[in-house]
């Protein structure tokens, strides 16, 4: 693709603050008057970020997406013991997952249907986790003629096995894999794409621009106090824990491609916060669509920039 920048779209895993990055894209579509999957040329998203990835991917509005979130959200995050006591309840992911993947699977049903990977034109990228082997696994869409593993497998099903989270959600079965959350090793997965297009679509890596999209930061601190009792429920502050390997994943690699670009080949958009994010806390929607509006207007000039996005075009 001579004289032509790539522009990628990369969306981090989350939970229901997927409604963050969401609710940016609505802004973009209805703000800046662009139908964003026409400004993309490679699309990736980890666990809550492969569904708006994929959303995209299938021209579906941000706005049914975050309206998605608001439905399903409470559904989705209902424990499935909630009789049990709070000082009994807090023990239960070391026994077993909060989650049932039922309601999580009905609405990605919803949304996609039977649209399979191959049906897919534009590349995409679903990063999740192999334990059956130990080791990676990333879905792609039908933009290499000699890649032909993920043809047929169903969109919902990869996203759904893209957001099994330890601990949240039991893992995935998707053919002869065994898979679990993609935010183990690519929470962001902004770097796994310029990786791909750099290799299977030899883009040079002066062509490419990024539009990378946060779910927010909540900065975990253990202190230096060492001699204390470092159990995964007490020292490492348990769900905590999860999102604080996430949150490192995901800076260390905006790092990664701050050292190998221009500044002006990548926006990330992201918020932090003072307060810890849960992923499962649909109490936290409003903010999150409020802080991504406020983001939205701070930053629209440069979106339009990476874009090249002429008002109303």
């Amino acid at each position: 693709m001579p004289n032509k920048t790539f522009k990628i779209l990369s969306v981090d895993g989350g939970g229901i603050r997927g409604v963050f990055p969401a609710h940016l894209l609505y802004c973009m579509k209805y703000r800046l008057g662009i139908n964003i999957e026409e400004h993309f040329d490679m699309i990736a998203g980890t666990s809550t970020g492969s569904i708006i990835a994929a959303a995209v991917a299938c021209k579906i509005d941000p706005g049914k997406v975050v309206a998605m979130y608001r439905e399903h959200g409470p559904k989705i995050f209902s424990r499935k013991k909630p009789w049990l006591p709070k000082k009994v309840a807090k023990y239960q992911p070391a026994l077993e997952n909060l989650y049932e993947n039922e309601a999580l699977q009905t609405a990605l049903v919803e949304t996609f249907g039977e649209i399979k990977l191959c049906e897919i034109p534009i590349p995409l990228l679903i990063p999740a986790t192999d334990i059956g082997n130990g080791g990676v696994h990333v879905f792609k869409s039908a933009y290499q003629k000699d890649y032909d593993r993920d043809g047929n497998v169903l969109l919902h099903q990869a996203v759904l096995a893209s957001c099994s989270a330890p601990t949240y959600f039991n893992p995935t079965k998707v053919d002869e894999y065994l898979l679990a959350d993609g935010g183990l090793w690519a929470n962001n997965p902004s770097l796994a794409a310029v990786i791909d297009a750099r290799r299977r679509l030899n883009i040079e890596l002066s062509d490419i621009r990024i539009l990378s999209l946060g779910t927010g930061h909540a900065k975990t601190c253990y202190g230096v106090k060492s001699n204390r009792k470092w159990g995964l429920l007490n020292g490492w502050k348990g769900k905590e824990f999860i999102s604080f390997m996430m949150s490192l994943q995901a800076q260390t690699t905006h790092n990664y491609l701050q050292l190998m670009l221009n500044e002006d080949q990548i926006i990330r958009l992201n918020f932090d916060s003072d307060c810890p994010l849960p992923l499962d806390d649909c109490s936290a929607i409003d903010d999150l669509i409020s802080n991504a509006d406020r983001m939205f207007t701070h930053n629209s000039a440069k979106i339009k920039r990476l874009l090249s996005v002429v008002q109303g075009e």
